[in-house]
């Protein structure tokens, strides 16, 4: 090591000056006295030494009684004072340097973040390392997005099941006209009525319309048409409770075109009714299903659903007019007439669906009446596999849904279906909801409005922002699920605006200050309000989280969105760059593992527009999404190589700013092929231009310490430590520091590095322990190599005070705050590997008797004996309680009584220090 490194000499003086017992220069001394040939400083090293003990008040103290006997002795000769003088101008500048040199070091070991959020400020490591654990939860990593080789169907014919994959357009097909006998047939016999029906039919009977509003697909249709084949059939058959067994010749249920609206379809009805149109007929039902949210749709006031219904009255029909849930809505369902359709359960749905579809078999076959049965059971158990369930990745079907599921289930127990054919179709029902989410969402707005045509264009604001705010609610629902309902709504709102900018760039968007509804939104995008907790300035506060129902619905809309509209993509980068610069850990770490999900999809185009971009950022929290994006695709197998590629060219040829991102990347564990190559890659990093990268370098290095090869982690740590080059120094000696400093839930990057189950991972009760106790509890082989690099760390002139606070802050945690055990298991196995010498042993002396003085935070006697005993005498650790209590009740040994003889513990670093002390006399003699 170099001449200014060790400080060997420190502990055997700690005794006698514990304030500046922690090191000696000494040997620097000696060096500069041999390079400079001062005879006179020379005659005077072990003033030095001494001077250099006590510090700069001791130095200047011995400088003012110097000039007090110069006063005295005005005879003396000049020049030996002028040489007096020089060579303590020449110890001060030592001094300073030295001062220098430490506080380079302090600056190694600061949090990486601590320059975007100020130097004394809090940062949120260990908030985004939860946050990106708990969000890449949601996207199953290492395989495609959907989980299967294409990114959507069309169409598939499976067997003798054509299942019609593409995205469903309801209500597209007929528009008015009479409901089919044998659909209001098959309608009885298959509806599954949802929560609240009865209710429902009682509101229609009563009033004669009823307004029902539901979000597409949730079978509201066939609700609707269920109740008006009930109470018609019920009114002509004069019983007025239930449906008869076969209903009057001539449809009763029709469907009325919505473009006339409310007011003609009451205009049509007293026209009737008074003879100048088709002949009334009592007891008729009308579906009239409204489309609020075209441009310039405008719902019907509470004076037309009156005329209706009264008009209604008049002819003794019925109504149900269906409506989506929405802001738009929100005053037909707040009325008189409105009510909320709930979804029909999800199991008795399926249920229905497998019966009807097992049931039709068998009639079709010829078989008998016990087959459908034991199919049924067959078909409900193979619903409730885990590999179903996780294909289908939905925790509540639709009615189309339940259909198609039917289907599959129905035809793999037949066996005309195998089972990747069936896990397939399953894991389709996702993909098709999102097709159905972003189909045709700004196709009315293509087509010019006449206005337009004619020349006189109306310049007045756009209402592009209420047409696009639902499908930017779901995709910042799919990037930020888990997050806070405030952010996720926040989020969605700068995304509607970057949206309508991108359609209308000519216009202003209109921004609704007010006219939000979260209930809409929560029901238009299958999403779920859960109570739960996030993390500001790292402290945990209550808050509404908002999740998708479903695991398979956020990889479905990001591959809906990245596959199937690019012209999409421009607006949802700039939303993710701002996303970038949210302070808040649960937006933009979430956003970066969903940029790199949506990088897997085309890696070309997310490379040039986010990734390179964020990578060559001057704040550290873009630097980090960059790396945390390119972490996330490295996870796929068919882009692995191609990122560790890359991260391998940024550590060797980018720029800093590259150089910085690629680090991060590393400390993840997947950004190189092996852990050798890492730390190769971290070095190069580190030691490159005198060491500017050493903060973030050292930081990832400890970050793999989690991982299964920590013991490869701290043998390249002690290579670096005694390497003849200061750079790779001071790499090893930081992340030797940190390693103290740093705690667990700073560096758990992915379920894996906690096992299967969280409960049975020894890591699970322990985030908050510092790395280092976290190891030697969990690992005790570690703890020599560990006690071996803080053992130099400490006995390094530079290194030393900021190792030493660092051990301070491991003694503190030993209890928490109310006397129950915190870290003291690791501290039991760590201390008596640091405390092997006598000088060790007056070193923690020292420092146990510091922290016992502080007047902000003293260390209680009793913990301090308990900590001394602890490191001084691990043999009682074995024996009983009692012996153990009778060693405490034995006087604490100060800094002239260090305890008890111990047989002499060799360990490796004692030779090394010896042959450096070898190897440093032979160079400077």
């Amino acid at each position: 090591m170099s001449d200014d490194e060790q400080a060997g000499g420190a502990a055997d003086d700690a005794p006698e000056k514990p304030a500046g017992g922690r090191s000696s220069d000494a040997d620097d001394k000696k060096a500069d006295d041999k390079k400079s040939g001062d005879r006179k400083a020379g005659d005077r090293k072990a003033g030095d030494k001494k001077a250099g003990d006590d510090k700069k008040p001791a130095r200047d103290g011995k400088k003012q009684a110097r000039d007090d006997k110069d006063r005295d002795d005005e005879g003396e000769d000049d020049d030996e004072k002028s040489a007096e003088d020089e060579a303590d101008d020449e110890e001060d500048e030592r001094e300073k340097e030295r001062e220098r040199a430490a506080g380079r070091f302090k600056a190694y070991t600061r949090d990486p973040l601590a320059e975007d959020q100020g130097e004394d400020g809090p940062t949120d490591l260990a908030a985004a390392a939860r946050t990106r654990r708990a969000t890449r939860l949601l996207f199953d990593v290492g395989r495609d997005l959907h989980r299967f080789d294409r990114s959507y169907f069309n169409n598939a014919h499976i067997g003798d099941i054509n299942l019609r994959l593409g995205a469903r357009r309801f209500g597209a097909g007929m528009r008015s006209g009479p409901v089919p006998e044998d659909e209001l047939r098959r309608l009885r016999r298959a509806h599954v009525e949802p929560e609240g029906y009865v209710q429902l039919r009682t509101a229609l009977r009563a009033q004669r319309l009823l307004v029902l509003g539901a979000a597409p697909g949730t079978g509201r249709t066939s609700t609707a048409l269920s109740l008006l084949d009930e109470v018609t059939t019920s009114a002509a058959n004069g019983t007025g409770t239930g449906p008869a067994a076969e209903p009057p010749a001539g449809s009763r249920v029709l469907r009325v075109d919505p473009d006339g609206g409310v007011r003609q379809l009451a205009a049509s009805l007293d026209e009737s009714r008074g003879g100048e149109g088709e002949e009334a007929r009592p007891g008729v039902g009308y579906l009239l299903e409204l489309s609020l949210t075209r441009p310039g749709a405008l719902p019907p006031d509470e004076m037309d659903l009156d005329e209706l219904a009264a008009a209604l009255a008049r002819c003794e029909a019925f109504a149900v007019i269906v409506v989506t849930v929405g802001s738009a809505a929100n005053p037909l369902l707040a009325g008189r007439y409105g009510m909320i359709c709930p979804p029909a359960p999800t199991e008795e749905l399926l249920a229905t669906r497998l019966r009807e579809r097992l049931e039709e078999h068998a009639a079709g076959t010829g078989a008998d009446d016990t087959a459908p049965a034991d199919l049924l059971a067959r078909a409900e158990r193979l619903a409730d596999r885990a590999e179903v369930k996780d294909a289908v990745g939905l925790k509540d079907l639709r009615p189309a849904e339940a259909e198609l599921l039917a289907s599959l289930l129905a035809g793999h127990v037949l066996g005309d279906i195998s089972r990747d054919a069936l896990l397939d179709g399953c894991r389709s029902l996702a993909a098709v909801q999102a097709q159905e989410w972003f189909a045709g969402v700004d196709r009315a707005l293509t087509a010019r409005p006449a206005e337009a045509e004619r020349g006189d264009r109306n310049p007045g604001r756009s209402g592009t922002a209420t047409l696009f705010h639902p499908v930017a609610f779901r995709i910042a629902l799919a990037v930020l699920g888990g997050a806070s309902h405030s952010a996720v709504a926040a989020a969605a709102h700068l995304l509607t605006w970057e949206l309508s900018v991108q359609s209308d760039p000519d216009s202003t968007p209109a921004r609704p200050l007010f006219c939000d509804d979260p209930e809409a939104d929560r029901a238009l995008s299958r999403a779920e309000l859960t109570d739960g907790k996030v993390e500001v300035d790292g402290h945990e506060v209550p808050a509404r989280l908002i999740w998708y129902r479903g695991s398979a619905l956020p990889s479905a809309v990001l591959t809906e969105l990245w596959d199937r509209h690019f012209p999409v993509r421009a607006p949802v980068v700039r939303w993710l760059r701002l996303l970038a610069d949210d302070p808040r850990d649960q937006v933009w770490m979430r956003a970066a593992v969903a940029a790199g999900e949506l990088c897997v999809r085309d890696f070309d185009h997310g490379y040039t527009e986010l990734i390179r971009p964020l990578a060559e950022a001057t704040t550290n929290r873009r630097l980090i999404f960059a790396a945390t994006t390119l972490d996330q695709a490295a996870g796929h197998a068919s882009h692995r190589k191609a990122v560790h590629r890359l991260i391998g060219d940024w550590s060797k040829k980018g720029t800093p700013s590259q150089r910085w991102s690629a680090a991060w990347a590393l400390g993840y564990g997947n950004a190189a092929a092996t852990t050798d190559d890492i730390l190769d890659a971290l070095a190069r990093i580190g030691v490159r231009d005198e060491g500017e990268l050493v903060t973030v370098a050292s930081h990832n290095v400890v970050r793999l310490l989690v991982l299964p090869d920590a013991a490869e982690v701290l043998a390249r740590m002690a290579e670096w430590t005694h390497h003849k080059r200061e750079p790779y120094q001071d790499l090893g000696l930081a992340a030797t520091v940190r390693l103290a400093l740093t705690t667990v839930d700073e560096l758990l990057m992915d379920p894996d590095s906690l096992g299967d189950d969280d409960s049975d991972s020894p890591w699970a009760d322990r985030g908050d322990w510092p790395v280092a106790l976290a190891l030697a509890a969990i690992r005790p082989e570690l703890v020599e190599p560990m006690a071996d690099l803080m053992w130099t760390a400490l006995n390094t002139a530079r290194s030393k005070d900021v190792a030493m606070d660092a051990l301070e802050e491991l003694l503190r945690s030993a209890v928490r705050k109310d006397g129950t055990e915190w870290t003291r298991p690791g501290l039991a196995e760590l201390l008596p590997a640091l405390a092997t010498e006598e000088h060790d042993r007056r070193r923690l002396d020292w420092l146990l008797r510091r922290m016992m003085s502080d007047p902000e935070k003293p260390l209680p006697d009793a913990d301090a004996r308990d900590l001394w005993w602890l490191a001084v005498a691990p043999e009682e650790r074995a024996r009983q309680d009692g012996p153990r209590q009778d060693r405490r009740r034995q006087e604490w040994p100060g800094p002239h009584r260090p305890g008890p003889d111990r047989p002499r513990q060799e360990w490796p670093r004692q030779d090394r220090l010896r042959r450096e002390r070898t190897r440093e006399e032979e160079r400077y003699g």
